[in-house]
């Protein structure tokens, strides 16, 4: 897909810096809080899956569109992105249950 050229530079770099401070965070909270590392690692494993995904995502939308096989090739890119980021929800999901699990029963 066409685009200017410094974007895909700056959509790389402010998603790893963000993603980045994320991610040490929720190391930051594993390491910290021994109860509930279970949680912090469905959410870690969630941040790595997502980081997973807008790689093949960014590598669909800056696929070539001039080879031949261009629509297939970014259609199952676009596949697995999806893919890759519905088993990052769940692993959220799955880190949000374990999280509520120890504030609901009281």
């Amino acid at each position: 897909m066409p685009m200017e050229e410094e974007l895909m530079g700056m959509l790389i770099g402010g998603f790893s810096i963000i993603m980045g401070i994320a991610m040490i965070t929720i190391i930051f909270l594993w390491i910290k809080n021994r109860k509930q590392r279970i949680a912090f690692f469905w959410i870690l494993t969630h941040f790595i899956t997502f980081s997973i995904s807008v790689y093949v995502l960014l590598k669909a939308i800056s696929f070539d569109y001039h080879h031949p096989m261009a629509s297939e090739e970014v259609s199952l890119l676009l596949g697995q992105a999806g893919v890759l980021w519905g088993i990052s929800m769940i692993c959220l999901l799955f880190g949000i249950f374990k999280l509520s699990k120890g504030t609901l029963v009281q």
